[in-house]
């Protein structure tokens, strides 16, 4: 046996070794040629030898035009993949470190790994300050507080392109918000009453629990499946058992996970809500930045109840700074309309034209073409940096689209303690902790992609050598 075979073998057992240890989910593309012959430097043939050993094993699969990858489990769903386990209802509890990793978004000496904000560079300033320079001049706008369900104009455009989601959604079935966080907001204070049970995945986007607490909500956490979201069965269990009032899902690129439900499963989840006459909002924030062949449908496309209410928003394509959003409450328009009255009479005027005009003349699509290509790079990126620096037994997310990883970590490593010391080293990360009431994913941590550089390696570098100081000091 020569010496060119033991070599691909050995690359091929370190890659097997990385596969089963949990650095590779089912389905994930592995390094390509050029990344691997890097990572265990060795020559580009050797890795394709190597790979082609994997193929023979039946560890990964190869796709023309695309890469190799890990192959897909047939069996059901293991419970190793499940993020957690169905608990009991629970009390909303603030936690100040939740309001800490909002805060270092503002602290420009952090490298940002922890607040899930778009890379400023990709933003459209130039044409919105065209846009909103030409709105401004017109009289007709300045002295206007608007209606409470927004701009004609901009409801037009929105429902225009939610064909593209699967749905048609017509503008009187429209309300303009402040960013998406304000339509979930006003959903549930629409459908619930204080003291009322909300069903929510598990992990999930830590700013809801100011959503919940504000409104007096409790909530219970529905086990999440890392690549195709809530559990249907885990959540039927639930309505079984508890009185929940309504349910709460990011159904596309999930923050923080990074997965998106499969079709039929958001078929399940419509169904299901219809059956038990519960409403279900879908934040679908994430649904336009997809790496996929085409943006996924929402649950909203699959359902014929009218139980379903839509959420979404352009802060992650156009800016967190402009803060628009919108809801089609369907058979909540009156309630949610008078909320929103009540809350601050309308969303502003000005910004709602000009992101009425970047929809208009067709530049909003040649934008999300850009970025998705650059967020998708920068996301891979991330995650093989995350991959050569963290120790070994680390499981990194590589979404489909939206640019939040999760990364969970060996078992032993505080990410809490993670977060202050890497405060102390100008990192900002968010803690899994936050992501959750029950005080679990303490081993995990969601890292924001979108604002990464090469420069940034040694950043992670620095992580990984935490991570492993803390494994040797839980040790």
């Amino acid at each position: 046996m020569d010496g060119t075979l033991n070599l691909y073998e050995q690359i091929a057992d370190k890659l097997s070794i990385e596969i089963n240890g949990g650095a590779f989910y089912p389905g994930d593309r592995l390094y390509s040629i050029r990344e691997a012959s890097e990572r265990f430097s060795v020559s580009m043939s050797t890795v394709i030898q190597a790979y082609r050993l994997l193929e023979d094993r039946g560890e990964i699969e190869a796709r023309p035009q695309s890469g190799f990858y890990v192959m897909k489990r047939s069996e059901p769903l293991q419970e190793n993949d499940i993020c957690s386990q169905l608990g009991g209802p629970s009390e909303v509890v603030l936690e100040d470190l939740a309001m800490r990793v909002i805060q270092d978004s503002a602290n420009p000496s952090l490298i940002q790994f922890g607040a899930a904000l778009p890379d400023p560079e990709l933003l459209p300033f130039s044409k919105m300050s065209l846009h909103l320079s030409s709105v401004s001049k017109d009289l007709r706008y300045i002295n206007l507080y608007g209606n409470p369900e927004g701009v004609e104009e901009l409801r037009v455009q929105i429902s225009k392109k939610s064909h593209i989601a699967g749905c048609a959604i017509q503008p009187d079935d429209i309300i303009v918000t402040n960013g998406c966080m304000e339509g979930v907001y006003i959903a549930l204070a629409a459908v619930c009453r204080p003291g009322d049970l909300v069903a929510v995945e598990s992990p999930v986007y830590f700013y809801l629990f100011k959503t919940f607490h504000t409104l007096g909500l409790r909530l219970i956490e529905i086990p999440t499946h890392r690549k195709d979201g809530v559990s249907i069965e885990a959540l039927r269990l639930a309505l079984d058992h508890h009185p929940v009032k309504a349910c709460l899902f990011i159904t596309n690129f999930n923050n923080p996970l990074g997965h998106y439900m499969p079709d039929e499963n958001k078929k399940e989840l419509a169904e299901l809500v219809a059956e038990r006459n519960i409403p279900l909002i879908e934040d679908d924030t994430w649904g336009d930045m997809y790496y996929t062949d085409k943006r996924p449908r929402t649950v909203r496309s699959f359902d014929r109840s009218g139980n379903v209410i839509l959420c979404s928003s352009f802060s992650k394509i156009i800016g967190p700074s402009f803060r628009i959003g919108w809801v089609s409450p369907g058979k909540w328009m009156k309630e949610m309309r008078n909320i929103k009255l009540s809350l601050n009479v309308g969303t502003s005027v000005l910004p709602q034209l000009a992101v009425s005009r970047l929809l208009a003349t067709g530049g909003y699509e040649h934008i999300l073409r850009t970025q998705r290509k650059a967020y998708y790079q920068k996301m891979k990126a991330l995650v093989s940096s995350v991959r050569r620096n963290f120790p070994r037994g680390t499981r990194v997310s590589e979404p489909a689209g939206g640019f939040v990883l999760w990364v969970e970590m060996p078992q032993g490593v505080d990410s809490v303690e993670l977060y202050h010391l890497a405060l102390q080293k100008g990192i900002s990360i968010a803690p899994g902790s936050v992501c959750s009431m029950s005080r679990g994913f303490t081993n995990c941590i969601r890292l924001n992609s979108a604002c990464w550089r090469d420069e940034n390696e040694g950043a992670v570098k620095i992580l990984g050598e935490l991570v492993v100081r803390l494994l040797e000091h839980h040790k």
